[in-house]
């Protein structure tokens, strides 16, 4: 099956960093961010859009990475951030990929047990298939597909790159 460029690495960067902006942007009035990335692809993003924040901003930027099994999400939810460490602060909780929402609505559901100051999501890619009512804050590009086509973010050294097939 022919793979379809949709992102190259140049137009990803501009729009994870425009992304970073708009995190910045929301987040004026705290003095921590915590931008949580689902593994492994949605934390190599949470970790670039971190990289970005620190240049534009002052706000202290912590990264945390989220474990989540995608095909079973009920199973244990673990972060590299102990609970405390993300109490009553701002969280961006990061994937690839929006496509049905469910491993997003989990993560969700995993920060919610604790209070926060806000709470926020970011996607590379919303495919407009939500199953669930979960809804990206903030993303690099919408996308409509049919449930037949997948979408996959690749990260190399150029950066990350989007295909469809």
């Amino acid at each position: 099956m022919a793979k379809n460029c949709i992102l190259t690495a140049d137009q990803s960067a501009l729009r994870i960093r425009r992304i970073a902006f708009q995190i910045h942007e929301s987040n004026t009035d705290v003095d921590e961010i915590v931008v949580a990335g689902i593994m492994s692809s949605g934390f190599k993003l949470a970790e670039e859009i971190a990289r970005v924040l620190t240049e534009i901003t002052p706000i202290k930027v912590v990264c945390c990475q989220v474990n989540i099994n995608k095909k079973t999400p009920l199973e244990s939810i673990s972060t590299s951030l102990k609970a405390s460490d993300y109490r009553d602060k701002s969280i961006v909780l990061i994937d690839d990929v929006l496509n049905s929402g469910k491993t997003l609505a989990y993560g969700i559901r995993h920060f919610l047990e604790v209070p926060l100051k806000r709470f926020k999501t970011a996607v590379l890619i919303d495919r407009n298939h939500k199953n669930y009512p979960v809804k990206a804050d903030f993303k690099g590009l919408s996308l409509s597909t049919s449930l037949h086509e997948h979408v996959e973010v690749i990260h190399s050294d150029k950066g990350f790159e989007a295909y469809l097939t």
